[in-house]
């Protein structure tokens, strides 16, 4: 029925002139748009409407003065300004300006138009991305591959698909061109706005409680040394949350250090959270260091169980212990005061986690 609807009104339609289909992402590669094999894809990435995606500051500056809250204007630019199309900077979210023309108050408009469950769903599946995203939220500037050229259905299927989703939705921007015919870019989040987006998502990751089990009383539970409750939990979310295609042999290690790195960000209130530093002859995983030097500390190292060198799952935690004691991981913890440090081990193979701590 669609490709006979659109393939009659668009394409073998005598009485139009012009037809005009808009959307985040490309219909041309879709089968049920076979029929329809004369379109003109204009992307965010090329330069014949760039001044039609949104507003220029011309326009947003006429507005705010007629609607009399032209003194706001270095506020609304950092909230809804910063996208680039094709050559041209300085494009408006059309949608958050008209809202705040109306409400007059910053906040969040376009972001909240959606559920943004296809944000969510990518940035959950994928650890790289993740990793990725919480570089850009400390304001920096990352390098992608982008693909633009990709349909929905094959947004997971490769990271290159991921970044192309992400700018042409405008919840990134093009920040420079490296290689446009190779597709790399350099990407930011744009303003305000997409940044609360992406530190709400981040935070939710791990707030509350995941299929059962409750992510503040299991911190807890590490913390207060109860570590055979915070073992059963931990392998109870690994079991039940996580998929094969996370914990695969190239990506289990990365997932589990990033899943457990977003976990322990609810200790931030009384623990500084430290990621791969150099620390004795090496660099540990993961370090949570208390602010009440009297208090727990806690080092952190990721292992998967190599088939080909190692007997069980056993001989990995055995390998992983060895590494953290050989490269004295605890150097810098103790150089500064602290003496209560413990060290845990994580050992996967797959989905199937054993944990030591010593």
């Amino acid at each position: 029925f669609i490709r006979g609807f659109y393939s009659s009104t668009i394409k073998d339609n005598e009485h139009l002139k012009k037809g005009v289909l808009t959307g985040v992402s490309r219909i041309a590669k879709e089968s049920i748009f076979s029929g329809l094999n004369n379109l003109s894809v204009c992307t965010v990435m090329e330069n014949k409407f760039t001044d039609s995606f949104g507003f220029t500051e011309n326009e947003v500056e006429k507005m705010l003065k007629d609607c009399e809250i032209e003194s706001n204007i270095d506020d609304v630019k950092l909230w809804y300004d910063g996208y680039r199309i094709g050559n041209q900077d300085g494009i408006y979210n059309p949608w958050s300006i008209l809202n705040y023309a109306k409400e007059k108050a910053l906040k969040p408009y376009w972001v909240n138009t959606s559920s943004n469950d296809l944000i969510k769903m990518v940035l959950q599946k994928s650890t790289t991305v993740k990793e990725k995203i919480e570089v850009l939220l400390k304001g920096e500037e990352i390098e992608v591959v982008a693909n633009f050229d990709t349909v929905l259905r094959d947004v997971e299927k490769k990271e290159d698909n991921v970044w192309g989703l992400f700018i042409s939705t405008g919840y990134l921007k093009v920040a420079e061109e490296i290689d446009s015919s190779e597709g790399i870019y350099k990407v930011k989040i744009p303003n305000l706005e997409i940044r609360s987006l992406f530190s709400q998502i981040v935070r939710s990751w791990f707030l509350g409680r995941v299929n059962g089990v409750e992510l503040s009383s299991m911190l807890n539970d590490l913390i207060t040394l109860d570590f055979e409750n915070y073992s059963k939990k931990f392998k109870k979310l690994s079991l039940e949350l996580f998929s094969y295609m996370d914990v695969g042999i190239d990506t289990a290690e990365n997932f589990y250090h990033a899943f457990v790195l977003g976990m322990l960000v609810n200790l931030k209130d009384t623990y500084y959270i430290r990621s791969n530093r150099e620390s004795g002859l090496g660099r540990y995983d993961i370090c949570l260091e208390p602010n009440d030097k009297s208090q727990n500390a806690f080092i952190m190292e990721f292992k998967v169980y190599e088939k080909d060198y190692e007997k069980d799952i056993k001989e990995t935690i055995k390998n992983a212990k060895k590494q953290i004691d050989s490269k004295a991981y605890e150097t810098d913890l103790k150089s500064r005061g602290f003496t209560s440090i413990y060290k845990v081990v994580y050992a996967f193979k797959g989905k199937n986690v054993e944990l030591e701590m010593y």
